[in-house]
């Protein structure tokens, strides 16, 4: 499946919209995830693997690839790191956090 991408069909839409494309990458599997565990600074691929129980080397490797492509992540001597686009992302997602709280408190779950 190839990288989402603003200005082409994605999954779910024809119209390229870049919002669209954005969800469509972060809805794949892991993305969002590996996108938490690089929050703080590099982190080589084994500590990745050990820190998402569950995540398959090869899933990994996509996923870092397609965060890669996008301009999210990088890779250095340090291992994966999120590039200052994917810092913002980070930080697009604290509003949404504190949403997914408070829907959680309103559900009382």
């Amino acid at each position: 499946m190839p990288v989402p991408r603003p200005g082409r069909p994605v999954r779910g839409s024809t119209t390229g919209r870049p919002i669209m494309a954005a969800m469509d990458l972060l809805g794949r599997r892991w993305a969002l995830r590996l996108i938490w565990e690089l929050r703080d600074g590099p982190v080589g691929a084994r500590a990745l693997l050990g820190r998402c129980e569950g995540l398959s080397s090869s899933v990994l490797y996509q996923r870092l690839g397609e965060l890669t492509e996008s301009g999210l992540a990088s890779s250095g001597a340090g291992g994966y790191e999120l590039t200052p686009l994917g810092a913002d992302l980070g930080r697009a997602l604290g509003p949404l956090d504190e949403w997914a709280r408070r829907w959680a408190d309103a559900r009382g779950d």
